[in-house]
């Protein structure tokens, strides 16, 4: 019935379908199975994209081919780029998406991706031959064969979803749970853990009252995410979001319900996300605070439905309805469907090789919440490498590995091999130790002709990147064609239309003024303006921030370079950590169970210190 594949994806949220696609793009015969084709790329929960340090993994993930970035500006109803007050390296772009528009158009684009299959089926077991994963079996009873095999089961590995005392199987409302993966792999050797993550209610917005509600509209400017020649949406046609709070009487109603909520009775097993706590998990670890934010987002162009972000609980029903009522602009609120928890399985990530594929069989590989992330862009990313890395596998191709100077991607896979994870991971801008040169803004130069020497990245895609670079380039020769003296820089800050000062200082003068664009160069200076007319808003503000923060961005490179030392340095996979006797227990602990391959991983895992780093530079030196 089926043929053999290269690539088999089970599963079609973020992480399956980036992976589904990079692989068929890079020539793999791909099957994509889902357990319901009207949810591929389903938005489980909030409808957005993007945010801080998120934002800078859509735009690595659209600069390597991938398709999250042009799906997120196709479906997009608000635009924000967040942390436009700070630094370059702190911007980060956030899209306020229509939920189903989003999914329809990730399946239309996979539907028109060459070498992409679909078969609705639930995976029971992974085929295996010796310790090499060589396809999977379906709940039909159906045995498919594939060289790899990319599982991105999301929350659905008994998933287990909590309202109140009320509890049922399931990976999403309305949806069952998968199983059979989790109990084939533990036999096999594999560890596993229970995590948990939560969603809040989804209201009417026609029972709302948006006038006690502040408003949040989207930017002026429209960035986007995708590199490409995408249409975007128009500033004046986005739709706001609101912004309301939590008060005291909302706390109390809220804690009625303690004594029945999954979390605080002990029926949750699994760790939630630090970073997104549920409303009563906020009001219980933050007594003194008096009000917390609420996010009402709508859900869409051609729809009512809200949001309620910030309102994530596993409270009964009857609790969180009443406690809804009491936040401004809520008095009235109708409720569609409840806020619930859901926890599930998940595989401590330590077990994968940098490639994610797994340590204890080959052709397997891991991507998503199976791995202990949260959110869609974590997950996404992660799909994105594992799909092309099933390609390079099938194919006895060497496996793309990127390195934490080189993307966000680099340090999220890296922070979960070395470190690991016991609680559901979020990306942060402050994880990124070299988040200078990890920029949203020039994700482009950083990886396409990476992904393009691969063969994912197109010839246009390359094209774009060397015109930017180039564009680039005659700018800076602009703006540092000539010296200006300490002494004379306060003479350039006169009036930016004075007569006495010339084209190329105005220029100078406008790069040197804090928190002045470049690009509004052509409004102050004609004959600049004329020099510059062909030159891209994307381009002139790539200059300024290359020319504005040349000396930082040279110290970070420099650390780089010499961390580079410690990351060429490998350590063999036949390593004897045994002979090392001057190792703590601790780091030979964790040496022997995580296997680092340079001694630049080595340091970064956690509980091992730089003596111990030290000592294992001087036994391998002999």
């Amino acid at each position: 019935m089926f043929p053999e594949y290269d690539v088999i994806v089970v599963g079609a949220g973020h992480a399956g379908c980036e992976a589904a696609a990079a692989a068929a793009n890079l020539g793999s015969k791909v099957l994509l199975i889902t357990m319901n084709m009207q949810t591929i790329a389903q938005m489980s929960c909030n409808p957005a994209m993007g945010g801080i340090a998120k934002g800078q993994i859509v735009r690595e993930i659209d600069a390597m081919g991938g398709y999250s970035g042009i799906v997120s500006d196709l479906s997009t109803i608000q635009f924000r780029m967040l942390n436009r007050s700070k630094g370059p390296a702190m911007w980060s772009p956030r899209t306020q998406n229509d939920r189903m528009l989003f999914a329809a158009t990730w399946r239309e684009m996979l539907e028109k991706t060459p070498n992409v299959d679909f078969y609705q089926d639930m995976v029971r077991t992974i085929i295996l031959k010796g310790n090499k994963a060589c396809g999977v079996v379906t709940g039909l009873g159906h045995e498919v064969h594939a060289k790899s095999v990319v599982v991105t089961s999301g929350t659905f590995l008994n998933g287990i979803i909590h309202i109140g005392e009320k509890q049922f199987g399931g990976g999403r409302v309305a949806e069952k749970a998968a199983t059979g993966i989790t109990e084939q792999l533990v036999a096999f050797g594999f560890e596993s853990d229970r995590l948990k993550t939560g969603t809040p209610p989804r209201v009417d917005g026609r029972s709302l009252d948006y006038t006690k509600m502040e408003e949040q509209k989207g930017d002026d400017t429209i960035v986007g995410f995708s590199y490409s020649d995408v249409k975007k949406i128009k500033a004046e046609d986005q739709i706001s979001c609101h912004i309301s709070y939590t008060n005291q009487t909302v706390h109390d109603i809220l804690k009625t319900g303690f004594d029945r909520s999954p979390m605080f009775q002990g029926r949750i097993d699994g760790v939630g996300p630090r970073y997104c706590p549920s409303i009563e998990d906020k009001i219980n670890r933050f007594a003194d605070r008096d009000r917390h934010q609420i996010f009402v987002e709508p859900e869409g162009w051609n729809t009512v439905e809200i949001y309620v972000n910030g309102f994530s609980t596993s409270l009964p029903e009857e609790v969180q309805h009443e406690a809804l009522r009491m936040i401004p602009g809520f008095e009235k609120v109708r409720v569609f469907r409840p806020g619930y928890a859901i926890e599930y399985d998940y595989f401590p990530p330590t077990q994968l090789q940098y490639s994610l594929e797994t340590k204890g069989i080959e052709n397997l590989f891991f991507a998503g919440q199976i791995n202990g992330t949260t959110g869609y862009e974590e997950a996404a990313c992660q799909g994105l490498m594992a799909g092309i890395n099933a390609h390079q596998k099938a194919r006895h191709l060497e496996p793309l590995i990127l390195k934490r100077s080189e993307a966000y991607i680099g340090v999220l896979i890296d922070d979960l091999i070395s470190k690991g994870t016991d609680e559901p991971y979020r990306m942060f801008t402050s994880r990124a130790e070299f988040r200078t040169l990890l920029r949203q803004d020039n994700a482009d130069i950083r990886l396409t002709e990476i992904s393009y020497r691969l063969g994912l990245a197109s010839q246009d895609r390359m094209d774009k990147v060397l015109f930017k670079k180039e564009e680039v380039e005659k700018v800076k020769k602009i703006a540092t064609s000539f010296s200006i003296e300490p002494d004379d820089i306060n003479g350039y800050f006169m009036d930016i239309n004075s007569a006495a000062i010339t084209e190329k200082q105005k220029l100078a003068k406008i790069i040197l003024r804090p928190n002045v664009d470049l690009p509004s160069i052509i409004q102050h200076s004609q004959g600049l303006a004329e020099a510059l007319t062909d030159i891209s808003t994307d381009a002139l503000e790539q200059a300024e921030i290359q020319i504005k923060y040349e000396r930082y961005i040279e110290k970070e490179q420099e650390i780089v370079d010499k961390m580079s030392q410690l990351e060429n340095m490998i350590i063999p996979t036949s390593f004897d950590y045994d002979k090392v006797s001057a190792l703590s227990n601790e780091a030979l602990q964790k040496f022997k169970k995580i296997k680092p391959g340079t001694l630049g991983q080595a340091s970064r895992i956690s509980g091992v210190n730089p003596s111990d780093v030290q000592i294992l530079m001087v036994f391998m030196g002999r």
